[in-house]
């Protein structure tokens, strides 16, 4: 074999070996997938101990056999140890990772929202057409998902987040209005008059599907008099100097026209109030693509393409925010799928 052939031979299995760990990284997604909508996880968290394939299936409900070809699945990909008599128990901190949903770090919902068709399934069926769609085009199902998803990047939102802020703390704490745009499903609007008992908070989604489930979670709160929810497009919606601070949780990026969303912002917020924008850091370069969060955010791009979106690098919301006006704009990362960009009037 010449050096030629070799070098040939060698790059076929690192290529090979690239396309291997793509596919079993898709049978650990839908080890998880399958693993959370049937309670296995769940089951062995409540016994951290361990439980054997046949205590598993008779407290999840499932069948042994299956029961034991998915723990071992699970156990491959990492998700699972097994001790010497055959008991399977959750890795250490998987059970906050994937179950806790007010756990900051909180990541049970992407395999989820990526196991739903909206996603990859309607990306290839759209494909040579290029048919675009909106929210309401979305089932029920997949917006819940999508709000669970959202659900982590609240908590590290709200306190921690809006505290990088100077003086924002003091100024919530003593009442302020607030402005949330794109409230989807209302867990933002919850969070933040629990957070802040003192504030007044208008809220602005343009699916009145998701406001009506908005509404209900206010309702069962008991926050009717303190928020209120109006079912705008946030291109449309218009106020003038009448908030302290204006809030928009990972939905900047699919603004239609993001320019007049950023000017409406501008006029509605108090001299000195202030823009948040929570949202995702995409890779500004072709390099930082191939990083592990470049990868996952990547996947989301799917999505946001349909709705005639992208996500966004940091520096595209900085730049955003002065081009109209904004001072003192800063951007910071919060974890590496989670940023924040901030700017007062």
């Amino acid at each position: 074999m010449t050096i030629g052939a070799s070098n040939v031979q060698q790059e076929v299995q690192q290529q090979a070996g690239k396309l291997l760990g793509h596919f079993a990284g898709y049978v650990g997604l839908k080890t998880i997938q399958i693993g959370l909508a049937n309670g296995l996880f769940a089951t062995l968290a409540e016994n951290p101990g361990g439980m054997t394939p046949a205590e598993l299936a008779s407290s999840a409900g499932v069948d042994e056999f299956y029961a034991g070809v998915w723990a071992r699945g699970a156990f491959a990909a990492e998700l699972l140890e097994v001790d010497s008599d055959g008991r399977y128990a959750m890795v250490p901190h998987l059970d906050k990772l994937i179950l806790n949903e007010d756990f900051p770090a909180y990541l049970g919902g992407i395999p989820i929202v990526f196991n739903h068709p909206e996603i990859f399934d309607n990306f290839s069926k759209n494909l040579k057409s290029g048919r675009r769609i909106w929210w309401d085009d979305a089932s029920p199902e997949f917006i819940q998902a999508v709000s669970g998803t959202g659900r982590p990047f609240y908590n590290r939102l709200i306190p921690g987040g809006l505290d990088k802020v100077e003086g924002l703390t003091a100024k919530l704490q003593g009442g302020a209005k607030v402005l949330e745009l794109a409230v989807g499903a209302g867990r933002g609007l919850v969070k933040l008059a629990e957070a802040y008992p003192n504030i007044k908070i208008t809220g602005v989604d343009g699916d009145a599907h998701s406001v009506g489930v908005a509404n209900e979670r206010l309702q069962t709160a008991g926050l009717t008099d303190r928020v209120q929810i109006v079912t705008s497009p946030l291109e449309d919606y218009v106020a003038e100097n009448e908030f302290d601070l204006a809030v928009i949780n990972i939905s900047m990026h699919e603004c239609r026209d993001i320019d007049k969303v950023t000017v409406n912002v501008l006029r509605a917020l108090k001299p000195g109030g202030c823009f948040i924008i929570s949202d995702f850091p995409f890779p500004a370069s072709h390099e930082t693509m191939r990083t592990l969060p470049g990868r996952v955010l990547s996947g989301i791009q799917y999505f946001e393409a349909q709705i005639d979106a992208q996500l966004m690098p940091t520096s595209a919301f900085v730049e955003l925010l002065e081009r109209h006006g904004f001072k003192d704009v800063k951007g910071m990362d919060i974890t590496p799928v989670h940023n924040l960009i901030c700017g007062t009037k």
